[in-house]
């Protein structure tokens, strides 16, 4: 029942991403149903040819890994490789389709919008419906719902006139009458209407009320419990109970993950899609994961902030790193725009740094991604190694920036009534200049409402760059079973790591929209910003070179120089964002970043040769699971493009 209410989330994910997204998907659905499935029956007939047939299968296979018309990695507006004429030669099929075509036929080729954004010419957000709505008036909502203590993750905005606006809360409950959110110092008009995707946020509670009747354990019915009560409220407070509830199900043998989780696609950074998650825990790969978890004070002490006081690892860590739950899963239901190779939760600092997270690494998403085709940037000669290390210096990396990336730090807080998690009088020493602290977070301050756009890819470089610190330790290598005897050898694994470095901030730049200077991805911005720090500071460690006439990129690795110049320069960039993010010192941390992740004629230069070199999209295809009486059948799909949308069809979603 917990993968049936998975599912049943994916409406709100398109509601989220376009306006266009929920008529295409039906007209992807009804076409299936109008051949049942036989896609042969289609060609041929009204003039309908073949090759146009499977272009568009082509798109639809897309659209629905990415569950939206927009690509979840990179937000970019991907349109189907054929002509409208030919859309509409498939919409004639029935009058069904043809309403359903008349709902999206302005918008499914038109592009601009290239990506999805802050509202504008050339980007759209569907967080944003209505009039269109400037960043400032974004900004003047957030105020007004701060002072009714109203939290952003599962709202959305929506501009009714020049200074009026609604607050649309996800909730089964439906506001009879809108709520006003007036603030003394603003004559805009701001209420709040609950009921935003109430059909589906219905049947996800319906199916998680009887999936709890299934639960091992009390924790588990009573995260269960408070996910159904923020669902039909719209109580975050309630969500932010699930999550405290959930941290403490320790090694649970299904996993599950619901809510308003991610801000990533968010403009603004603080509104969240929706997502649900079920999964199978592995017991021997989390053996040799919980290894890591038991040393992980012993590789805190090794990151570029640890000084002697707090048992070795600085002011600005935890006193003590409470072990979280990690598990290697294997997923059954992934409903989400992107699947992640790794996660870390709650997104809430506060719950994070008092009471604890639990990390997931899902296992078989990473399996799938090192069988996919290669971007072209590793010597020819080099590519059957770089291949056969890939998976496990990935795999490790992915598994330290969970860990140790989010895992760690120490936020620099004061409270009201004059409290402070650290000595005003005598502040902590920051170790980038030898002086004492001058900022923190102040009463009501938060992380991501400091950092605002900043916030996701500043956590997530961070925790790409823990990752990459630690990977030419040749303690925690052993650890994980690689040595200079093992059949993948430590030096090896740190070299490939590297190489992927380079490739990974390559391969970014297809995230950079050109029309609207904006970086599509949080983990895209910082992948490249990461190499920019080690082509500026690395001293020949990593270098490009692109030959333009052929097409060509390359990443070269300077072994020699990994641990005396790699290293430094990444933690240098490890160290600088880590005391601006525990010290809430936002101007100087854009002014670092945004240079850092500057776009400059060169790198336009190399975007060009990347997207010219672009491999076709990752497309996934995930099981199901059928109920008859109290037998539960598992079934699995091609792994085609005829198989994806199979898959989509049969869930009844």
């Amino acid at each position: 029942m917990s993968i049936l209410a998975a599912w049943s989330g994916t409406r709100i994910i398109l509601r989220q991403v376009s306006p266009e997204s929920i008529p295409i998907f039906d007209f992807i659905l009804e076409l299936y149903r109008s051949c049942d499935g036989n896609w042969n029956q289609i060609s041929g007939g009204d003039g309908i040819v073949e090759e146009d047939v499977e272009e568009f299968l082509k798109y639809a296979a897309t659209f629905l890994s990415n569950i939206g018309n927009y690509y979840g990695s990179g937000d970019q507006k991907f349109v189907p490789q054929i002509s409208s004429s030919s859309i509409e030669k498939l919409a004639a099929r029935s009058l069904k389709l043809w309403d359903l075509y008349l709902e999206f036929r302005d918008s499914i080729m038109t592009v601009p919008p290239f990506t999805l954004g802050y509202p504008s010419p050339v980007a759209q957000s569907s967080y944003y419906p209505g009039e269109f709505i400037e960043k400032e008036e974004i900004a003047l909502v957030s105020r007004h719902m701060g002072a009714h203590s109203i939290l952003p993750e599962n709202t959305r905005v929506r501009k009714t006139g020049e200074d009026t606006f609604e607050v649309l809360q996800a909730s089964t409950m439906i506001s009879e009458v809108p709520l006003p959110l007036d603030i003394p110092d603003s004559t805009a008009r701001v209420s709040l209407v609950r009921g935003d995707h109430a059909d589906d946020l219905e049947k996800i509670c319906q199916n998680l009320s009887r999936a709890a009747t299934y639960a091992a354990n009390d924790a588990q019915r009573k995260f269960i419990a408070q996910y159904i009560e923020s669902f039909r409220t719209g109580s975050l407070d309630a969500y932010r109970d699930s999550q405290r509830t959930w941290i403490t199900d320790k090694a649970p043998k299904i996993e599950n993950i619901f809510g308003f989780v991610e801000p990533y696609r968010d403009p603004a950074g603080i509104r969240a899609e929706f997502e649900g998650l079920v999964a199978i825990a592995n017991a021997e790969e989390t053996k040799l994961l919980s290894k890591l978890v038991e040393n992980s004070d012993k590789f805190i002490q090794r990151l570029p902030w640890a000084t002697p006081e707090n048992n070795g690892k600085g002011a600005f860590e935890k006193s003590l790193f409470d072990p979280p739950d990690f598990s290697s899963i294997h997923t059954l239901a992934y409903c989400s725009s992107i699947i992640f190779p790794g996660i870390n939760l709650p997104n809430y600092n506060d719950i994070r740094q008092d009471v604890g997270f639990k990390n997931v690494i899902v296992a078989n998403r990473m399996t799938a991604e090192s069988t996919a085709m290669q971007w072209p940037f590793i010597e020819d000669s080099e590519m059957e190694l770089f291949q056969k290390h890939k998976y496990p210096a990935y795999y490790w990396w992915v598994v330290l920036h969970e860990l140790l990336g989010h895992g760690t730090g120490r936020m620099m807080i004061e409270e009201p009534a004059n409290k402070f998690n650290f000595d005003p009088a005598n502040p902590p020493i920051s170790p980038l200049d030898g002086k004492p602290i001058k900022t923190w977070y102040k009463p009501g301050q938060t992380w991501t409402g400091e950092f605002g756009d900043l916030a996701t890819t500043l956590d997530e470089c961070r925790a790409e760059l823990v990752g990459a610190y630690l990977m030419d330790d040749p303690e925690l290598l052993a650890l994980f079973g690689f040595t200079d005897q093992s059949e993948i050898r430590a030096d090896d694994l740190t070299y490939n790591l590297y190489q992927q470095l380079g490739v990974d901030g390559l391969r970014a730049l297809s995230n950079y929209n050109v029309e609207g200077s904006k970086w599509g991805q949080a983990h895209s911005r910082a992948h490249f910003s990461i190499l920019r720090c080690l082509l500026r500071h690395g001293h020949g460690c990593i270098e490009i070179h692109h030959d333009i006439g052929a097409k060509k990129l390359r990443v070269q690795v300077d072994r020699s120089r990994i641990k005396s110049h790699g290293k430094k320069a990444l933690g240098d960039m490890l160290l600088r964002l880590h005391m601006y993010r525990c010290t809430a010192d936002v101007q100087t941390c854009r002014e670092y970043y945004e240079d850092l992740s500057h776009v400059d004629e060169e790198c336009l230069e190399w975007r060009q040769t990347v997207v010219e070199n672009k491999p076709p999209p990752l497309l996934n295809v995930q099981a199901n699971t059928f109920i008859d009486g109290e037998t539960v059948t598992l079934k699995e799909y091609d792994a085609t493009i005829a198989g994806v949308i199979q898959s989509w069809c049969e869930r009844s979603v």
